[in-house]
Formats: C-alpha cells, structure tokens, sequence
C-alpha cells in the first residue's frame, strides 16, 4: 500500500493552515476612536459599522479596536490623531475655527440645514471638491473620508420658551458659532461648552437650555433634567469629519484599502444620518412624552426671526471669514455650497430615507472618479 496519497494529503493542509496564518499574521487593527459615549450614534453605528463593513470590503485586512472616551474624546481628538494615538477618529472642526476655517464657512452654515441625509452629503462633495479644504487637513495631518449630519436642532430648556420674549435673558448652550450669532440675534446668551458638560450644567442651573438635537434627551441622558422642548426648526450640525484618518496611517494603506475605507465611511456616515437625523429623533419624542417633558409650539415671531437672520447672517459669515480668517471669495464658496445643498436635497427626495441608497449615490456622484492612490497624499 502507497503512502503518497496521505503525504499529498498532509502537504496540501499544511499549505491551506499556512496560508492562513500568513493572511491572519497580514491583518491589521486600527485604533478608532469614536470620541464619545456607547449610547451616541457617533459610536453606534457610525464607527460599528465602519469597523463591520471595513473588514468586510477588506476580507479582514484591516480591522477596528474602538477606544473609549477616556482615551481620546471630540475636545482632544486632534492631538490624539496628530500624535498616532487615534488612526480613525471621529473629528469636529466647529472645535477648531482658526485651523479650518474653509471648512468651517460651510460647517458654520447650520440654518441652510433643511433635511440630515443631503446635509450629511452637500458637506462631503464640498470638502472632497474644495483645494482649500484639503490642504487645510494636510496641515493637521488628516484624509477626509465623508460627513454626517444631525436631525433639526430644537430648543431644549428648563424654561417655557415659546416666544422671542420667552428667550430673552436665558442662558443656553450652543453647538457652533452661527448658533452663537443666532442667540444673540434673539436675546439669548449663548454658553459654548462640550456637549458632554450639557446634563451637569443643567443640572446645577448653569445654563437653562441647550439648542441641540432632540436625541440628545438619548445620548446624554437629559431627560431627568429638562422639563420643555420647543419644537423649532433650527438648522442641522454637520460641521462633522465622521472618520478622520491620520496621515501616517493612510500612507501605509493601498489605493485598494483607501478606497475600502472611504466607502466604509461614506456607508456609516449615511447610517449614522439615518439614526441620528430620524430614528432617534422620533425616539427622543417618546421618552419626552413620557418623562413628562412638554412639547411647545413656537408662536410666530420666533419662527419669523429666523429667515430674517439667515438672511444677514450669510453676508455676515462671508465677511468675518474674509476679514477675520484670510478666507478668499468667501461669498461665492457659500453660494457653492448652497447650490450642492439644493442638489443634495433633490437627490434625497429621490433615495427617500434609506441609508443605503444615500450612500450609494454619494459613492456615485462624489468619489466615483477619485484617484485614490493619490487622493489625500
């Protein structure tokens, strides 16, 4: 009897195991960081699932460990990217006026803010598209990959606010700085804080509201301490960067991995939109009604004092961008970036609300004749 079958047998395993450890030895761990609490859709499922479909559309080539705020969080995220510490992180540039101000002309325009899926994308087509923007990152050492957005800003308070009269002389914290200019256009005084700092500060009747999204009564807990949402449209925050990558890690990636994770991105981005811009939102609702928080109608002179604004502010933001931070052209890159918000929300009355078909179409319209072995280096 010949033996040869069994050691063709035994070369054959021996070849298939050593393949496999090669590949497994070949796979590579990120370290992401989300930036904020597990009950945020920053963490679930934008960077769940960026982790999830990056190792799917990299056959497991690149994988993510996902730190928590302890030790990397939006305040320091900059530096912990910049320092290595952080490869993929989620990335706000409202934190960093003077660093990105091309960036933040656009991110500042939270009042053109109309639907959270075409916000999410108008910002990514501009920043993919904008010179400016681009080398803006480079000077940080980061690769842009796609934005999101959230759902329509409301007020949130301890205080019935339901006219101009009701806000005036409160004190409330606010996300960014055309926010800030709103507040003040309205009598409030705004207080910029970290959004995580919101719960205590209202808890100890440091501020009396916040103008943020309705989920946050999920992500931060706020319904023991709020007692009244005005059900006010007041614009989206999209001034976002949903997985900033570090340079030097994105140096070591192929052009194949690069646009692996730019799809993950774009993917999650259009996920974290879906959660964040509806189905929290609608969640958010519920639990205030059974918190016993009420729900106000504005009356008309504070919803009529938003068009007004709006429409100075946007002169406004063009002239403090050129004079206060060397922005140039600063009015026609707004005019740009309403016209990619005008388009955006033509696209998304045609996608609907699924996540899916938004990412698909940003794939399309954005990235789509990107060269990825070149783009962000």
């Amino acid at each position: 009897m010949t033996t040869r079958p069994l050691f063709k047998t035994l070369a054959i395993a021996v070849t298939v195991s050593s393949l496999a450890i090669a590949t497994h030895a070949q796979a590579r761990e990120l370290r992401m960081a989300p930036g904020v609490p597990p009950a945020h859709p920053a963490y679930d499922p934008m960077f769940t699932e960026f982790a999830e479909r990056l190792e799917e559309k990299t056959d497991g080539g690149l994988t993510g460990n996902l730190l928590g705020t302890e030790v990397a969080n939006i305040g320091n995220m900059r530096n912990a990217i910049r320092s290595g510490l952080v490869e993929a992180g989620l990335f706000l540039p409202a934190y960093f006026p003077a660093d990105l101000p091309e960036i933040n002309l656009v991110g500042d325009m939270a009042f053109l803010g109309t639907t959270p899926h075409a916000m999410g994308a108008a910002v990514t087509e501009y920043i993919v598209t904008c010179a400016e923007c681009q080398a803006e990152l480079r000077e940080l050492g980061i690769v842009y990959t796609s934005s999101h957005a959230s759902d329509l800003y409301r007020i949130l308070s301890t205080e019935p606010v339901r006219s101009l009269e009701d806000l005036r002389g409160l004190r409330m914290r606010v996300g960014g700085p055309q926010y800030s200019r709103w507040a003040e256009s309205v009598g409030l005084t705004p207080a910029t804080m970290s959004v995580g700092e919101t719960y205590e500060s209202l808890s100890q009747g440091v501020i009396e509201g916040t103008v943020a999204s309705i989920a946050d009564i999920i992500s931060f807990r706020l319904d023991d301490v709020l007692n009244y949402v005005t059900d006010i449209e007041l614009g989206t925050f999209h001034s976002t960067i949903s997985h900033a990558i570090g340079q030097r890690t994105w140096e070591t990636l192929s052009a194949e991995e690069r646009e692996a994770m730019i799809h993950a991105s774009v993917e999650a981005s259009a996920a974290i939109t879906q959660r964040w811009g509806y189905e929290m939102a609608d969640e958010a609702r519920e639990i205030a009604h059974d918190s016993g928080i009420e729900i106000l109608e504005p009356e008309q002179d504070l919803l009529d004092a938003i068009p007004a604004f709006l429409e100075e502010d946007l002169v406004y933001a063009a002239e403090q961008a050129e004079s206060r931070y060397g922005v140039e052209d600063a009015e026609s890159k707004i005019e740009r970036f309403q016209a990619l918000v005008e388009k955006w929300t033509e696209i998304v009355e045609e996608t609907g609300d699924d996540p899916e078909a938004v990412a698909e179409a940003m794939k399309r319209e954005i990235w789509s004749d990107v060269d990825f072995a070149s783009y962000g280096s």
